[in-house]
């Protein structure tokens, strides 16, 4: 606990145009890891534009660890495909949580994140100021297969007692 900095809450919110696995279409679901830390969403079933709407929830002792996120299709009779994997980077959230915010109106961008050859974004990210949160949304490129994206959310939560940024 004191190593710990506070959780990170990371909303998997969609897949866009996954890859086909199964006949016709995949069962999908995401695996998030964070050092020892592993967690999935659940599995939605024949559907390559799957929506989850999941809020999954890290623990951080080390910002500069990053988020790595795997899609997965579910098969019963076999090992699970890969489905292509990313990873993000949370220092921009991190930064933006150092500054003082209160006060900023609502919908507020603190800070853009382009897409480049050194992050899997296929957009540019925003960290904004929303519901006296910091927020960050991000679609991320999957790696590692022909084709999909994923759709996320990341926000902060203190946690009392912890280290704190």
């Amino acid at each position: 606990m004191e190593n710990l900095l506070g959780l990170l809450r990371i909303r998997v919110k969609k897949g866009v145009n996954l890859a086909v696995r199964d006949v016709r279409s995949s069962d999908t679901y995401v695996v998030v890891q964070m050092a020892k830390q592993k967690l999935k969403t659940r599995v939605i079933r024949k559907d390559v534009n799957p929506e989850w709407n999941e809020d999954l929830t890290l623990s951080v002792a080390d910002p500069n660890l990053p988020v790595m996120l795997t899609v997965f299709d579910h098969d019963s009779f076999s090992n699970d495909d890969k489905m292509g994997d990313t990873e993000f980077d949370i220092k921009p959230l991190i930064e933006a949580l150092k500054m003082n915010l209160s006060g900023l109106p609502d919908g507020t961008i603190i800070t853009r994140i382009q897409p480049s050859r050194s992050n899997c974004l296929s957009e540019e990210s925003n960290v904004v100021w929303k519901d006296g949160q910091v927020v960050q949304n991000m679609c991320l490129r999957l790696r590692n297969v022909e084709c999909g994206e994923v759709e996320l959310q990341l926000q902060w939560i203190n946690i009392p007692g912890s280290k704190g940024l």
